[in-house]
């Protein structure tokens, strides 16, 4: 009786209850089944979510970005822009910026204006009280406007390089309108703009060789239509023996306000500041007089760096720095 009592409870041990098959001393096998399975759909998903991670690193972010109060207040006329304050607004921007980043793409960040927008809008079609809308006109921007690429930089100093590319841009595209405009010569049958561009060229390249070794920053002002003021800035550095090194975006900007400030015979100007170790700055100046660059003397060199420009009072000269005569540049003077 006792025998045949602990067969039965050794089929029981070994079928289960129901008389399935168990092996001994394990689980059941449809159990086991079910957790292979899942550990099978976890590694999937882990997977999947690894080859996601992988190609959202290979495509860009753009953030458009509200830079001061009143491109703020503009956009809250809008009840889907969420946003009441600009602090808190910035705040939450740079938290997005940062969490882009750790994800390991390209994020660059645009300025978004307002007054622009609704015109893309009007121009489109699109709804601006939209956030789709809004993600439309950030791209526009970014891939025909300036950006700055986002590389962990706080947004104190993220916005002043932002506003400089936008109006370095602005200038740009606003003198190659002027150029574009001029048409052909009338009496070589030249492009009139591409003329004066190429010139402007030579010219920038003679400055550069006129002051010779030394980390070189160059401004160029012309006075343009209906009141606009052209400015432009190269900074460059040019070691001994070898030729300056040039950022050809600036290069280019440089060069384009000045063939405006030649085409137009504008009464503009430049200014160059040289500095080197162990000696004191030199600063240059030349006048644009009937599209051609003329070099100042000493004395108006000193007297328009050391005179304010809005009260014509003098000024003290700048301690370290020598005021000399601009050099000769460009084709002989008539």
């Amino acid at each position: 009786m006792q025998h045949r009592k602990h067969d039965a409870t050794a089929r029981t041990s070994a079928h289960g209850e129901n008389g399935t098959h168990r092996p001994q001393g394990g689980q059941d096998r449809t159990t086991a089944a079910k957790h292979g399975h899942a550990r099978r759909r976890a590694r999937a998903g882990d997977a999947r979510r690894a080859r996601h991670r992988a190609l959202r690193r290979d495509v860009p972010a753009t953030v458009g970005l509200l830079v001061d109060d009143r491109d703020f207040a503009a956009m809250r006329r809008y009840p889907t822009f969420v946003f009441d304050d600009h602090p808190d607004y910035l705040r939450h921007t740079e938290g997005l910026l940062k969490a882009l980043s750790t994800q390991g793409g390209h994020t660059t960040v645009a300025l978004f204006d307002p007054e622009e927008f609704a015109h893309y809008c009007r121009e489109t079609g699109l709804d601006p009280d939209s956030s789709a809308s809004r993600s439309r006109y950030t791209a526009e921007v970014a891939s025909t406007g300036a950006t700055i690429a986002y590389t962990g930089q706080p947004l104190d100093e993220l916005v002043p390089l932002l506003v400089d590319r936008t109006a370095r841009q602005t200038t740009w595209e606003y003198a190659n309108a002027l150029l574009g405009d001029l048409g052909t010569c009338s009496d070589c049958g030249e492009d009139a703009g591409r003329a004066a561009f190429d010139r402007a060229s030579r010219l920038l390249i003679e400055l550069l060789d006129g002051a010779g070794p030394g980390t070189h920053h160059l401004v160029c002002s012309v006075p343009a239509e209906k009141g606009q003021q052209l400015l432009a800035v190269l900074h460059t550095m040019r070691a001994t023996e070898a030729p300056a090194v040039l950022d050809s975006a600036e290069a280019a900007e440089f060069a384009t306000v000045l063939a405006v400030g030649i085409a137009l015979e504008s009464p503009g100007g430049v200014v160059l500041r040289t500095s080197a170790p162990e000696a004191p700055d030199r600063l240059h100046g030349w006048r644009l007089h009937g599209g051609r660059l003329v070099a100042l003397t000493e004395a108006e060199v000193f007297s328009a760096y050391c005179t304010d420009a809005d009260t014509g009072e003098p000024l003290s000269p700048e301690p370290g720095v020598e005021y000399r005569a601009g050099f000769a540049v460009g084709d002989p003077q008539p």
